[in-house]
């Protein structure tokens, strides 16, 4: 059976099926790549993985499967994410 997804969950006498969980969402973390120190505590914290980290440490949502539990906005000591609600902001926008 080919993934599409790491996130996974039993459904159903005939198996697996992916579940999209991101649009439990009420609000949305938004990154501002400039003011990311990289210190990485999203990634660390993020109870869903995900926070994505890349091979040259720049880290970006992955927003199918966010649920907007605001973790990651938390934990974030630059201020690089920030809460808003969903619909409010599209991707490509960027954060003051």
């Amino acid at each position: 059976m080919k993934m599409i997804s790491d996130y996974i969950a039993p459904i159903g006498p005939e198996g697996l099926h992916v579940i999209d969980t991101g649009k439990w969402r009420t609000s949305r973390p938004v990154m501002n790549e400039q003011k990311c120190e990289k210190c990485g505590l999203c990634f660390l914290h993020c109870p869903v993985f995900s926070v994505k980290r890349d091979w040259e440490n720049n880290y970006s949502i992955s927003y199918a499967y966010c649920k907007g539990c605001g973790i990651c906005a938390h934990e974030c000591k630059s201020g690089a994410i920030v809460m808003v609600p969903e619909g409010e902001v599209d991707f490509g926008e960027e954060q003051n």
